[in-house]
């Protein structure tokens, strides 16, 4: 009997039973890899890379700020008159923290410092302005300041201020007309407002223990604002410590293929 040979399959190859997609992944003969396939199930962790990288920047700006505030600069601000005109309610000031690390204190500076054993008022820090230093003799007369009997010059107060004694005084000790002697390590400080200031000629002259640092800008409100260069440098510094961090942080990332398109074939 015989075969019909077209009844028989010819020998050779089987037929295409489409290979590229029943041969298992990873295999010597699987081809080129489709974007993304290695990177299935990467974003959950990228996410958490992500949580875990802004976390750390947080924490790291938190850092730097409180050390900031700690021992550099520190913004404060005034509830009072006493420094009118030169300081205004509401005024918000920078204090830098180092200037009497580097240098002594001066006359005429504005000084923050804690407040002292005979201030009754309840105000944690006061700010008023340097007038006598250590061993100097303060005194008025005529509604002037004399420092060991001369004139002392103040640029910075309003034309027509009187500086005389402070009324119903409960330290005539330190109160004008004087002469107050300052002793060693302390500074005799008085408001700007002569008229409307607790100060010095109420509860003495101040140690320079209790100086936080020198008032150099007042930063709000916009309309007062002055000597805001230090509030910029500052400013500066934070960002540049944000932005630093993470631009070395993502170009680790980037160099180490944790989440670079270029890693998976993109």
């Amino acid at each position: 009997m015989t075969t019909d040979s077209t009844d028989i399959p010819p020998a050779g190859p089987p037929a295409d039973l489409g290979v590229g997609t029943a041969v298992a992944i990873g295999s010597p003969d699987s081809g080129p890899e489709e974007p993304g396939v290695l990177g299935e199930g990467s974003s959950s962790a990228g996410g958490y890379r992500w949580v875990i990288e802004w976390a750390v920047i947080l924490i790291v700006v938190l850092l730097c700020t409180a050390l900031l505030r700690t021992y550099v600069v520190q913004s404060f601000y005034i509830p009072s008159p006493s420094m009118v005109p030169t300081l205004q309610v509401g005024d918000r000031i920078m204090v830098n923290k180092l200037s009497y690390d580097f240098h002594g204190v001066h006359r005429g500076d504005v000084v923050v410092f804690k407040r002292p054993p005979l201030e009754e008022q309840n105000f944690p820090d006061l700010v008023k302005r340097v007038v006598g230093l250590p061993g100097e003799s303060v005194s008025t007369q005529n509604g002037h300041v004399y420092i060991n009997g001369k004139l002392l010059s103040e640029p910075w107060l309003p034309p027509g201020s009187y500086t005389g004694p402070l009324p119903d005084d409960q330290h005539p000790r330190f109160n004008m007309p004087g002469p107050v002697t300052v002793p060693a390590g302390e500074y005799f400080v008085m408001g700007d407002n002569r008229t409307d200031s607790e100060d010095s000629r109420y509860f003495g002259p101040i140690q320079q223990s209790l100086i936080v640092g020198r008032s150099v800008a007042v930063v709000w409100p916009l309309g007062h604002a002055r000597g805001v260069r230090i509030a910029l440098v500052v400013i500066g510094l934070g960002l540049a410590v944000l932005f630093g961090f993470y631009g070395i942080r993502h170009l680790r990332v980037s160099r180490h293929g944790g989440d670079d398109p270029a890693d998976h074939g993109v």
